[in-house]
């Protein structure tokens, strides 16, 4: 088997734009967690179904394995800084932003271009992370266009003709 270099690796995944969210949850005290992700991806429809993952090694891995519900929040153009807040360590992610709670408490950003609140439906190894399936209970949209990752810095979506 041919050994791939991890910056190769990461680098050629580089190549694959992606949306930005921000995942939250609850702890097992009832503390607000959150965190920036972009391995999230839509799993099926019937039933709805989204997954993410989240590494071994994140501060954030007890609260997301253990907690039953969790909210993704899909982020838009707009919300640069709210991703390296919640990209931050060792800070209060949730200072200033303005936030809501579900009947199960997990607390839900007021500002996002879509929002799922789902409930833990599978978790499964990968590798060095798990990979977390979420059964979506809820979903709302806002308009805006998409804050997008691509080749380590954000991007912009070209403005072109509807195909």
């Amino acid at each position: 088997m041919t050994q791939i270099d991890s910056r190769e690796f990461r680098n050629a995944l580089g190549q694959f734009a992606t949306g930005v969210t921000i995942v939250t949850t609850k702890d097992f005290q009832g503390q607000a967690v959150g965190m920036t992700a972009n391995s999230f991806s839509s799993l099926s429809l019937e039933p709805p179904l989204v997954l993410w993952s989240i590494a071994k090694t994140s501060s954030n891995y007890t609260a997301f394995v253990e907690t039953n519900d969790f909210a993704i929040h899909i982020l838009n153009s707009e919300q640069q800084d709210l991703c390296g807040q919640f990209a931050r360590k060792d800070i209060d992610r949730f200072a200033g932003v303005s936030t809501e709670t579900n009947a199960a408490g997990t607390p839900l950003l007021t500002e996002y271009l879509a929002r799922f609140q789902c409930t833990t439906e599978h978790r499964y190894e990968g590798g060095d992370h798990i990979i977390l399936v979420g059964r979506v209970n809820q979903l709302d949209t806002q308009a805006g266009e998409p804050l997008l990752f691509y080749k380590g810095s954000f991007e912009q979506l070209a403005q072109t003709e509807p195909v």
